[in-house]
């Protein structure tokens, strides 16, 4: 059948794009990093030092996850290269459905897997804290803020990635004001890196008995957790530290002292904050951690020589300054104002389906690079 010879010609033609990712992968010198990182982990006195060993283990997760998922692909393209084969052979109808979703799936995937190779920056490899803020507008801005917490932790359990929450604002009547998470996973900040900025809401209001439209905004912002390795000069006398009772969805142990810390950088106007540890010096350890971050984020992004070049980020929650708009009526449309790329399931990019938004970004990146 000719549909069969044709999908052999284009599973044929992914067979370069698939070679050169393996080269990209640099899978001979993962290989041996693996092999080197294994022989230490076997060593005596190797859980001596536990934040190293820690490390070490991490990295061989990585490492093996790199060479494993490269093998797979290899392997889906042997098994669509065999099912082509087998329909020409047979001339069965009935293998064209399975076939052109195999395909889909592995075309998809094999992008995937490329744009992954791009994350190539200082941070890209760091574990991601994401701030969330409502805009102008009560409660429904505050229920809209807490739809985008949502969509951001399901993303997460979709990539088998672990968060946890940091700060966590309760809205007056629904939603949130504010909240702050920890999201660890493989690349985490440099997938996540681009969905920092306004995100735009459109629906007929849950919370108007008129039904009429309502438009809502939230700000979302990423920076990277940055190791303690990593110097950031900070002076004691540029940080006014609050305390305050807990709240929100922290258990049992919130609302009982004031352990929460609030950390405002008295010359960027930054503030963070964390309260879902359980004393207040971890609190305080937690926000400094998300203070460093920030300010170090902030002077990549914006190519500066020092931390004390950065005059505050000036972000307003509001029309014009969107990144992405998410629109429930009149029509569904989840649109991205940078790549122009869009989804028209509402519901499964409300679900954590963002996948093609950030493929999308990254694939814009590159191309300013190349």
């Amino acid at each position: 059948m000719i549909e069969f010879d044709d999908y052999k010609v284009k599973v044929n033609a992914l067979k370069p794009a698939l070679t050169a990712l393996g080269g990209a992968l640099k899978l001979d010198d993962a290989e041996s990093e693996l092999e080197r990182l294994e022989h230490e982990s076997a060593e005596d006195g190797f859980w001596n030092d536990l934040d190293n060993s820690q490390k070490v283990l991490q990295k061989i997760k990585l490492l093996k996850n790199k060479i494993s998922g490269y093998k797979k692909l290899n392997s889906r393209w042997d098994d669509l290269m065999a099912l082509c084969q087998m329909g020409i052979e047979e001339q069965d109808e009935s293998l064209l459905p399975e076939l052109e979703a195999e395909f889909e799936a592995f075309e998809r995937d094999l992008e995937a897997a490329r744009l992954s190779t791009l994350l190539s920056g200082e941070y890209d490899g760091c574990t991601a804290i994401m701030s969330f803020h409502a805009g102008a507008g009560g409660t429904e801005a505050q229920d809209w803020t807490e739809m985008l917490y949502r969509m951001y932790t399901r993303w997460a359990e979709r990539h088998g990635m672990k968060y946890k929450i940091l700060d966590y604002l309760d809205g007056e009547e629904a939603g949130i004001k504010s909240a702050s998470i920890e999201i660890e996973g493989e690349n985490a900040y440099g997938y996540l890196k681009s969905e920092g900025g306004i995100h735009r809401l459109v629906r007929i209001s849950p919370f108007d008995a008129s039904g009429r439209r309502h438009t809502s905004f939230a700000a979302v912002e990423v920076a990277p957790l940055i190791s303690d390795d990593v110097e950031v000069e900070i002076r004691p006398e540029d940080l006014r530290v609050d305390t305050y009772r807990s709240s929100g969805a922290g258990g049992q142990h919130v609302n009982k002292t004031e352990s929460a810390i609030r950390i405002t950088h008295i010359p960027t106007g930054i503030v963070v904050a964390c309260q879902m540890e359980r004393s207040q010096h971890q609190n305080r350890e937690v926000a400094m951690r998300m203070l460093r971050s920030k300010l170090v984020e902030i002077k990549e992004r914006e190519h500066l020589d020092k931390i004390s070049d950065i005059k505050g980020e000036q972000m307003k929650i509001e029309w014009g300054s969107q990144i992405r708009s998410y629109v429930f009526m009149p029509y569904t449309l989840a649109k991205d104002h940078r790549t122009n790329f869009e989804n028209g399931n509402i519901g499964a990019v409300m679900d954590g389906d963002i996948d093609g938004f950030i493929n999308a970004y990254l694939s814009m990146q590159a191309g300013k690079t190349e």
